[in-house]
């Protein structure tokens, strides 16, 4: 069972921009959930939602402006709205590095797949798989966006 998923990106901003989209609630529903509510926060809860019928909590596990981000969440479309750390999750983490001014590497990591339960594991593996695809690529335009 395949345990993780990387991706990596290169975008037009600065690595406190890019900070800022990922760890700010009201910057990150520009690209990636509908809405956060909760504390999104370091060592607090959040809930996202994704459209009217699809919620998953998000525990904040770290957050080192500019360079850090990390939460750990339910994948696979489970809906699970309790506390992400009394059941197998996985980890997303996105590392920051600003290798210009105004250009900057995201590094995003989701591990933790093969601890999930069998009959959802490899289903959430390739759904993530492809959602990190689409939603990275909505991260992208949305500096792209900005840039206009």
């Amino acid at each position: 069972m395949q345990n993780i998923i990387q991706r990596e990106l290169m975008i037009n901003a600065t690595a406190e921009r890019i900070y800022n989209a990922i760890a700010l609630a009201e910057q990150v529903v520009k690209w990636f959930p509908d809405t956060v509510s909760g504390d999104y926060r370091q060592g607090a809860q959040a809930l996202f939602s994704f459209g009217e019928k699809h919620r998953s909590s998000v525990y904040i596990e770290a957050a080192n402006p500019y360079h850090y981000f990390a939460y750990r969440w339910v994948p696979g479309g489970t809906n699970f709205t309790g506390d992400v750390r009394t059941v197998p999750n996985t980890l997303v983490e996105f590392h920051i590095t600003e290798l210009e001014p105004g250009r900057s590497k995201v590094s995003l990591t989701e591990t933790g797949f093969a601890g999930l339960p069998a009959d959802i594991a490899a289903s959430s593996l390739q759904q993530n798989s492809n959602g990190w695809d689409f939603m990275l690529g909505r991260l992208q335009q949305y500096f792209s966006a900005e840039a206009k």
